[in-house]
């Protein structure tokens, strides 16, 4: 469970070391704080920025670190090997940011992306609302030009992010009589009057993540705020983009796997029953090996996705593969190791009763698995 992933070089080793002692010191101890508050503290976002954890892959010349995708793909390891789902910096940094980095201008970029990366601003992305999920053409949140400005209307919800965010990327309807090819991203910061947060939502895992409703009331942004050289441009940006995101999900749910099986053979090495360890019994020994099998097999196909990302070759039917394979399997895997801790795995104090909570979501967000499944299928070969 210890093989060196292939991507991985001295500088990323690096980086782990640093990700790890930051992880180590500044979340672990307070995870059970943010449970309490539905959200991480503020300040550790400005900590996260002065290590320069934050924007890892955004060039260096808008305050980022001038790595790849691998840089951020071993700090989203580091915080799941601690069994923390509560920083939402995954989304602030590999997916906010990059829509920024592909399709902002350098006035957008200069604004944001530096402010971003030392956690003076705390991003989030608006895309779901209450009526609609998985199709976002649907969607009926608008922003209709106004002069020298776009007045934002709607509502969205299931935010990460959300309560704490500075600015929000929110699709928008810039033209509401068409479907995807209506739709846009615009920027909003979060001090704009008209602009307010609702609940932070009870969820059943990622307690500490915030995660909350947002509105758009006569919002009037300047249409420089606009994303893109042209209105109409926000669907495809979307799709665009969202292979990333899906990616960064998949690889949280093999880096979970990982943690799982890490948790549950020190648990049952140390739990005795009958006068003797439980690993001691045969189910149990067969039970880790499949754990040990899931977790290995995960880890190879993601290893894979990463490299062909940093190369620029990862296709979306590959990703969404990555997707759904991995968020269920991860849940099965789950599913074994709270067996193997029998009542403790039921308890929430214990790791792994979050963490089975924590992953059910990562078959619905992102992305369900009906919809990768049917992405997947689109690109299978017609028998001719």
């Amino acid at each position: 469970m210890t093989r060196r992933s292939p991507w991985m070089d001295q500088d990323l080793e690096d980086l782990r070391d640093l990700a790890r002692t930051f992880c180590e010191k500044e979340i672990k101890p307070n995870i059970e704080s943010f449970i309490a508050n539905k959200q991480v503290d503020r300040d550790l976002w400005r900590k996260a920025g002065e290590v320069g954890l934050l924007c890892l892959s955004v060039p260096e010349e808008y305050g980022g670190g001038g790595g790849t995708f691998a840089h951020e793909a071993v700090l989203i390891e580091e915080q799941a090997r601690i069994g923390d789902s509560s920083w939402g910096a995954p989304l602030h940094s590999g997916i906010v940011a990059h829509y920024l980095v592909a399709y902002g201008t350098e006035e957008q970029k200069q604004e944001w992306l530096p402010k971003m990366a030392s956690g003076e601003v705390v991003a989030a992305v608006a895309m779901t609302e209450p009526g609609t999920g998985s199709d976002l053409q649907a969607i009926k949140s608008k922003a209709i030009r106004d002069g020298d400005d776009y007045v934002v209307n709607g509502a969205k919800t299931f935010i990460t992010n959300g309560n704490q965010a500075d600015m929000v990327l929110v699709a928008v309807k810039t033209n509401p009589e068409e479907k995807g090819a209506g739709i846009s991203l615009v920027i909003v910061p979060t001090d704009t009057p008209g602009f307010r947060r609702g609940r932070v939502l009870n969820k059943i895992g990622m307690k500490g993540q915030d995660t909350c409703e947002l509105f758009f009331d006569d919002v009037r942004i300047p249409a420089t705020n606009l994303l893109g050289a042209q209105e109409g441009e926000g669907f495809v940006q979307l799709m665009l983009q969202l292979p990333q995101e899906r990616l960064i999900v998949a690889l949280g749910c093999v880096a979970a796997m990982e943690f799982a099986y890490a948790e549950t053979i020190a648990y049952v090495h140390s739990r005795t029953a009958f006068g003797r360890p439980v690993f001691g019994f045969q189910n149990t020994k067969f039970t880790m090996a499949e754990v040990a099998t899931e977790a290995r097999v995960a880890r190879s196909f993601i290893d894979e996705c990463i490299e062909l990302h940093v190369k620029g070759e990862l296709d979306i039917p590959t990703v969404a593969m990555a997707k759904y394979w991995c968020s269920e399997r991860a849940m099965k895997v789950v599913d074994k190791c709270v067996q193997m801790h029998g009542g403790y795995g039921y308890m929430e104090e214990y790791p792994i009763a979050r963490a089975f909570t924590d992953l059910r979501v990562q078959q619905i967000y992102a992305g369900t698995t009906e919809i990768m499944k049917e992405i997947i299928s689109r690109s299978l070969p017609v028998p001719v």
